[in-house]
């Protein structure tokens, strides 16, 4: 344990160790004394005192209460008072919340058997009618009230620690699934560039005289090197294109189909506005994909989530250095009652498309109302 557990155990002893004293010495929160004082005392003494190891040996510890507090209570007699339980009470809470459950299981017994040195030790209790006996019962209600607390602090640490696990799996899934949709799209990008690098080169060493030795064998290099690089590409990526029945043979998207985008959410009911500024210029291939999609991820995400959204909006700003893009939507404000929503997997999969780009994204919700995706791509040569 931590120096800080071990100190909070320490005070918790000291000030359980303390209401013993006050109780052995001046009978506050007692109901009678039984035996000498000193007795008493020491008794007190001794459970408070192991409560300080009750998190690194729970069940020694109920253990050594119970054969302290029965040793006493055979030799002068088992008191009445808070004293006697508390103790035994915060040993059992703890073994309910650290101990697995059948472990915890013996934890709850050790209530029963303490109850039952308690009861059958007890000078008041020898000459009293079995229905008064039977009235004692009632003692056992705190040791089960403490395992079940503990019980119930212990599923509800499992419960959350399980959540955040869960979402971290969540998390590295969908990284990993977007890493490999980034590595498909590259694939088609690249391989479409270097096919039309390849044609060219074939075209242009069609058109040589064949004085042009020289010429010729370094576009036949070009050609040869080009259709080698588009095989390699295709068996790297191969494995990845099998998972993906839907992939298409079409070029990949860009920023000038963008249009086209808008008007598919206009038609299924999500009004959007699309505003360029700025001097639109080309972009690089991977770069004008990225875009696009950040664009349909965060168009999506306000027809799936936004509560209500009367339009969207899609801002482009081409600027010197960096393209700044921006999708908005005035959806309402989650209400007080509804859970915190969290980070969805597509955001975290464009989080790591910007990062190839050395841009950045950010994601949040709006003060007037609604939700907006903010992100900045710098530019590179097309």
């Amino acid at each position: 344990m931590s120096r800080r557990s071990w100190a909070f155990d320490i005070a918790v002893a000291a000030v359980v160790g303390v209401l013993g004293q006050l109780e052995a010495w001046t009978g506050m929160m007692s109901t009678h004394r039984q035996g000498p004082l000193w007795a008493q005392s020491l008794l007190y003494a001794v459970t408070s005192l192991l409560l300080v190891a009750r998190r690194v040996r729970p069940r020694a510890v109920l253990v050594a209460m119970w054969v302290t507090c029965t040793l006493e209570f055979a030799v002068f007699g088992s008191p009445e008072g808070n004293a006697v339980a508390l103790p035994v009470v915060i040993a059992i809470y703890t073994g309910a919340r650290l101990l697995p459950t059948r472990q915890s299981l013996w934890s709850l017994a050790m209530g029963p058997l303490m109850w039952a040195s308690w009861a059958l030790l007890d000078p008041m209790n020898r000459n009293a009618p079995a229905s008064t006996t039977l009235l004692t019962l009632v003692w056992l209600s705190p040791f089960v009230i403490a395992w079940l607390l503990g019980a119930l602090v212990r599923v509800t640490r499992l419960y959350a620690e399980q959540r955040r696990v869960t979402r971290e799996q969540r998390a590295s899934r969908a990284v990993a699934e977007e890493r490999n949709r980034i590595a498909r799209e590259l694939h088609d990008v690249i391989g479409h560039s270097v096919s039309v690098m390849t044609v060219q080169a074939s075209a242009v060493r069609r058109r040589l005289t064949p004085d042009q030795v020289a010429e010729r064998h370094a576009l036949e290099a070009v050609e040869a090197v080009g259709r080698e690089a588009l095989t390699e590409m295709r068996r790297m990526v191969g494995v990845l294109r099998q998972e993906d029945e839907s992939a298409s043979l079409e070029p990949p998207p860009g920023l000038e189909q963008l249009d086209r985008l808008a008007d598919k959410f206009r038609a299924s009911g999500l009004p959007v506005e699309v505003s360029v500024s700025g001097s639109p210029q080309p972009l690089a291939p991977g770069l004008d994909l990225t875009a696009y999609r950040l664009v349909q991820e965060g168009l999506t995400n306000t027809l799936r989530h936004a509560r209500g959204p009367q339009r969207a909006e899609v801002l482009i700003d081409y600027g010197p250095e960096q393209l700044q893009l921006a999708v908005r939507d005035d959806g309402q404000p989650a209400a007080a009652h509804d859970p915190a929503p969290e980070a969805g997997n597509g955001l975290l999969g464009m989080r790591e498309r910007v990062a190839v780009y050395g841009g950045s994204l950010t994601a949040r919700a709006r003060p007037e109302g609604g939700f907006e995706m903010l992100a900045m791509l710098p530019l590179g040569p097309a």
